[in-house]
């Protein structure tokens, strides 16, 4: 798809939407891959696959399997309140986005997500 499309389907999408697309920008964020060897890498990668076709609930699943799998994930922590969010358990996001920060402090893909930040109140 050429820039000049990518530009024309924005511009439709914020015309249709009463500019809601340009307020959701700052919302979403992709999910991480865990680190290597970690024992959430399969459920992890099967989240962000569901993740990403926006299959909410059963990427949900998978990422609770990988904080099962390795509760010290930051990673598996932070895709799991992504999914959570998505799925609007913002209560329960904000718990795990917290766990992600604990654990990630150092991993600035975590520190300094937007997502997080707003679930957390954080500047």
């Amino acid at each position: 798809m050429s820039l000049m499309t990518k530009v024309a389907l924005f511009v439709l999408c914020v015309a249709f939407t009463g500019g809601t697309a340009l307020a959701d920008m700052g919302k979403t964020a992709a999910p991480l891959s865990v680190a290597a060897g970690s024992p959430a890498d399969m459920h992890n990668k099967e989240g962000i696959e569901h993740y990403n076709q926006s299959h909410w609930d059963v990427a949900k699943k998978h990422f609770t399997g990988a904080v099962e799998a390795d509760p010290k994930s930051a990673e598996a922590h932070y895709n799991l309140a992504l999914s959570l969010d998505k799925s609007g358990d913002h209560k329960a996001a904000t718990e795990h986005f917290q766990k992600a920060l604990d654990l990630g402090k150092d991993k600035p893909e975590i520190a300094n997500s937007g997502i997080l930040k707003a679930h957390l109140k954080m500047k």
